[in-house]
């Protein structure tokens, strides 16, 4: 269709009836376009005759850009459902869960973006128009006109009389939405409470539970064992589980802050203990999580004076004399503490391991 000035002229200012059945739903665009001061210098298909074989190579074009992008869309939600996403050791299938999921969704949105930008530039109309601005309410008419220009827009995108494209948008779009919804409802899928071979469930267990009956040492990064005189008074240590492995990132969830109290603060932690922390010191000596609650940066600076152990990444503050309760900053939940004693050997041990979830944020608390 192709629509110059002359012709967009509706005889003189005077309005056009819009009750008029006559009257063709671009006429009466073209009236609200008048009404609205707008001139319309040129409206063109960009294809004089509809269906030509220039018009259907585009159409194929922008169909095969939105089937890419619904595959590539499914092969995220699948992806993040059903490829093995837990971390382990060694050249693994949960090594490629991260960039499975970032390519595929970036190929889907990339198709999107360019079928739409595509059929913009291709299929639409060219469209010239110069319109004065003005101000006022909206009348009936002009509401009217409003929805009739919207409708118009939609037949001049061509979805009624391009099958093709019509399923190729809905077979693009629909996987879209459930990348959307994938977030939501992807990560209630596997119950973190479920028993694991008869274990506590994995999100409840550390390197420090205990081993065939045999309560796990704190260690220094190299393996060795640590007793009570290595740690000096208003010092701390850092320790691992004493496991093949504990340092390393197969128990990521470990690392524990060891702390030496001085008289008076130790007797002030153990009075303000918290129900689950009954019992969990050994004489002066009290270990927590060094894993920051709020996003699991190492919070490993201890003021001595203050008795604050403070996480560099976001400056959460936790008072170690009253549970490791966060004071300042960003965290809303304290550090868990991991119970200690010392075995024969006079060496450190976990006596059992964290009695609450270690890390971020536990997604079942607010």
């Amino acid at each position: 269709m192709t629509v110059t000035k002359d012709e967009g002229q509706t005889g003189g200012t005077q309005p056009v009836d819009l009750s008029d059945p006559r009257l063709s739903r671009f006429e009466i665009v073209r009236e609200g376009a008048r009404r609205d001061d707008i001139e319309i210098v040129t409206y063109e298909s960009q294809f004089p005759t509809p269906g030509s074989k220039a018009e259907k190579r585009v159409e194929r074009a922008i169909a095969l850009l939105f089937v890419i992008a619904g595959i590539m869309a499914l092969a995220f939600v699948v992806a993040y459902i059903w490829w093995p996403w837990e971390f382990k050791l060694g050249d693994t299938l949960s090594d490629y869960y991260t960039p499975i999921l970032g390519i595929s969704l970036g190929i889907a949105l990339l198709c999107i973006g360019l079928a739409i930008l595509a059929w913009a530039k291709k299929l639409l109309p060219h469209e010239v128009s110069i319109q004065d601005r003005h101000e006022g309410a909206s009348s009936a008419e002009d509401q009217q006109i409003t929805g009739q220009t919207m409708l118009f827009t939609v037949d001049e995108l061509g979805i009624q009389r391009r099958p093709l494209l019509k399923g190729a948008v809905a077979l693009g779009l629909a996987p879209i939405g459930l990348v959307a919804a994938a977030p939501l409802i992807g990560g209630m899928i596997k119950n973190p409470h479920k028993p694991d071979r008869g274990q506590d469930p994995p999100l409840f267990r550390t390197g420090f539970t205990p081993q065939n009956g045999q309560k796990i040492r704190l260690t220094r990064e190299d393996g060795s064992a640590i007793r009570p005189e290595d740690v000096s008074v208003g010092g701390q240590i850092t320790v691992f589980p004493g496991v093949p492995g504990g340092a390393t990132n197969e128990y990521a969830d470990s690392p524990t802050l060891l702390i030496h109290l001085r008289v008076d603060d130790a007797e002030k932690t153990r009075a303000n203990a918290a129900p689950i922390n009954k019992g969990a010191m050994w004489g002066n000596y009290v270990a927590y999580s060094k894993i920051c609650t709020h996003a699991g940066c190492p919070a490993s600076l201890y003021e001595q004076m203050t008795n604050r152990l403070l996480c560099p990444c976001h400056q959460s503050q936790f008072l170690i004399t009253d549970n490791a309760r966060p004071i300042f900053g960003p965290a809303s939940r304290r550090l868990p503490q991991l119970p200690i004693t010392v075995d024969a050997e006079g060496y450190f041990v976990a006596s059992e391991d964290y009695r609450e979830t270690v890390g971020p944020d536990f997604w079942e608390r607010p």
